[in-house]
């Protein structure tokens, strides 16, 4: 008898226990935040909204994207003439915002613009326009029901960091093992990040943590203290290096080499054969990236007439990196130090765009780089007739730029940076990571909300889950053992019969 109610008793406890850790390890409501990033980049803007748990803001990899818009119009750098009208471009975006995002919080909801190479241009070319638009931005930002931090022009070097950081953050990588968990991280580095690959229209950035780096170039080393590590970052931004302004920079080299001045036309072998374009030659001199080539010329218009020979093409693009002066150990181009390649590089922005236009990021693993070369190749080898009836839903001048984009890219990431046949396989195109576009806004707002702490937050050993958890085993255990030991030294007269 006593046996009996020991047991059902025993049973009881367990009963209780286990419902104690399923009610208490319900999830609560959820109290989320939200946050809105502007990228106002060179060709275009888009509008990023961004969502996280309050209670878990520090942890790594809590925020994610829930809503993505893109501006109407071209990049707000393209509103120089029309400066009014850069802020109400922004509006029917605004609007989507205020749709995902609940009444109650806008208000509290911080939204911030930063502007890219475009406007860095613009700035050199003509500040007064710069600032005029970034006035009529801000009074847009204003007007809306967001809690509006800012609208500026933010630095390449922020733009490489930014990058750089959010890549991490969404990879996890700065994902830190506290409490019993430390005993593992002698077993496997949970620590290692990777290199950002950033590829604008305007401008180019690469930023990686190098054990190699060296003091010969202070500008382009940052220090970040995340999560309780210390990161020592290489980073550098080259303007005028974006897919679009290096075509321009390419275009005005081949016409200043051009030995007739009195002849318009001009034969480029980074277009399709059968493609046609012209261009008015006093914008194109207009602008900062090809100011410094003008030239002289009895004609007002060029005429391009495509070749598509992508070998002619990459001998071409291959002049723009300067690499006859390095005053440093080692440089990338134009004289920029460069450490060593250390580690894997996720490459987003333009150089996802283009590569998966090629068909060349679908794979699981990274396509050799003779693969990558010859499908550039053959790509561009086709006539333009064939290309434009094969792509009907794409723009006319954003198809006839990927033979171009796609030999740029490699000439970038060979000529420019030095990968190799031996280490290509270290370059990851990404679109997205997880809801989550890659790309620096994410990592712009995370340390304007001071999201990424210095120092690892603190918090106990185990979730609260696994505590119930390990408490209802422990509690198993001990009841067992209490069992055991009462059968063990008070055995029941039913089984003590077949004692003689």
């Amino acid at each position: 008898t006593i046996l009996l109610i020991l047991g059902f008793l025993s049973t009881l406890a367990v009963i209780a226990l286990i419902a104690v850790a399923v009610t208490q390890n319900q999830p609560l409501p959820k109290n989320i935040k939200y946050g809105i990033v502007l990228d106002a980049g060179s060709s275009h803007t888009n509008l990023y909204v961004y969502e996280w748990p309050a209670e878990k803001e520090n942890d790594t990899g809590v925020v994610k994207q829930v809503e993505v818009c893109k501006v109407e119009g071209p990049g707000i750098s393209g509103y120089s003439h029309a400066t009014e009208k850069a802020g109400p471009s922004l509006a029917q975006c605004l609007q989507q915002a205020k749709e995902v995002i609940p009444s109650a919080q806008h208000k509290e909801t911080p939204v911030y613009l930063g502007a890219t190479a475009g406007m860095r241009l613009l700035r050199l070319q003509n500040e007064s326009a710069a600032d005029k638009v970034l006035s009529s931005v801000g009074n847009t930002l204003r007007s809306a029901p967001f809690n509006f931090q800012g609208a500026r022009i933010i630095t390449g070097q922020e733009e490489g960091a930014y990058g750089w950081i959010t890549i991490n953050y969404l990879l996890g990588n700065f994902k830190q093992v506290s409490g019993w968990k430390k005993l593992l991280h002698s077993l496997k580095s949970l620590s290692e990040t990777s290199g950002a690959l950033d590829l604008g229209g305007a401008s180019t950035q690469i930023t990686f943590v190098s054990k190699d780096l060296t003091s010969e170039s202070p500008e382009n080393q940052l220090y970040f203290r995340l999560y309780g590590k210390d990161y020592q970052v290489y980073t550098h931004s080259f303007l005028c290096y974006g897919k679009d302004q290096a075509l321009q920079q390419k275009l005005a080299r081949d016409l200043q080499a051009s030995t007739s001045t009195s002849n318009s036309n001009l034969s480029d072998p980074c277009f399709h054969k059968g493609y046609e374009r012209t261009i008015n030659i006093s914008d194109f001199f207009k602008n900062p990236c090809t100011s410094d080539k003008k030239k002289q010329l009895p004609f007002s218009h060029l005429y391009i007439k495509g070749e598509g020979d992508y070998l002619k093409c990459r001998e071409s693009i291959q002049k723009l990196f300067d690499k006859s002066n390095c005053p440093y150990s080692s440089c990338s181009f134009n004289g920029i130090y460069l450490p060593p390649l250390q580690g894997d590089f996720g490459a987003f922005s333009a150089f996802y765009f283009v590569m998966n236009f090629l068909n060349l990021t679908s794979e699981p693993t990274p396509l050799a780089l003779n693969k990558v070369t010859s499908t550039i190749e053959s790509f561009c080898a086709r006539p333009w007739q064939e290309v434009k009836t094969a792509y009907l839903h794409i723009k006319e001048k954003y198809l006839s730029e990927y033979c171009f984009s796609g030999a740029y890219i490699l000439s970038l990431l060979e000529n420019g940076y030095e990968f190799t046949e031996d280490n290509w396989q270290m370059i990851h195109f990404l679109g997205k990571i997880g809801s989550s576009d890659a790309g620096w806004t994410l990592g712009y707002m995370l340390n304007l909300t001071n999201m990424i702490p210095a120092e690892e937050p603190a918090g106990p050993p185990l979730s609260h889950g696994s505590y119930v958890g390990l408490m209802v085993l422990c509690s198993l255990v001990l009841v067992s053992v209490l069992l055991f030991a009462w059968l063990l030294f008070h055995k029941p007269k039913c089984l003590q019969k077949g004692i003689v």
